[in-house]
C-alpha cells in the first residue's frame, strides 16, 4: 500500500513539475514579471516536493528489503520467486496505468475541443 501512494505521489509531482516547467519555457519575454516569478516559486516547491518524495521511496525500499528478508524466512523459492516479481512490477504497473489514465484524459480533451470546434 506504501509503494503504490509513493509512486502515485512521485508520478503526480512529477507531472505537475513538467507542466510548471512547460507553463514557463511558454512564457514570452513580454510576460509579467509577476507571473513568471510565481512559475519559478511553484517550480522551486515543487522540486522540493519531489525530492523528498524520493526519499520517501528509499524509505519504502530500505522496508521492502527488510520485508522480503523476513517472507524469504517463511516461503518456499518458487512462493518467494512469485513474491519478488510481484512487488517489482507492481510500481511498474502503477507508473503504466497512471500513464494510461493520463492519455485517455488528453484524448477526452481533445475530442471535446474537436466536437465544440465543428
Amino acid at each position: 500500500g506504501d509503494l503504490d501512494k509513493v509512486v502515485n505521489l512521485l508520478l503526480s509531482l512529477s507531472g505537475r513539475l513538467a507542466r510548471v516547467e512547460t507553463a514557463l519555457d511558454s512564457l514570452g519575454p513580454h510576460a509579467p514579471a509577476e507571473d513568471k516569478m510565481a512559475l519559478q516559486e511553484k517550480q522551486r516547491l515543487l522540486a522540493e516536493q519531489l525530492e523528498d518524495a524520493k526519499e520517501l521511496k528509499e524509505h519504502v525500499g530500505r522496508r521492502e528489503e527488510v520485508v522480503g528478508a523476513m517472507v524469504a524466512r517463511y516461503l518456499p523459492t518458487e512462493h518467494l520467486q512469485d513474491y519478488q516479481h510481484f512487488v517489482k512490477m507492481k510500481s511498474a504497473l502503477i507508473a503504466e496505468q497512471r500513464e494510461l489514465e493520463e492519455k485517455i484524459k488528453l484524448g477526452q480533451e481533445q475530442l471535446r475541443c474537436l466536437r465544440e470546434s465543428l
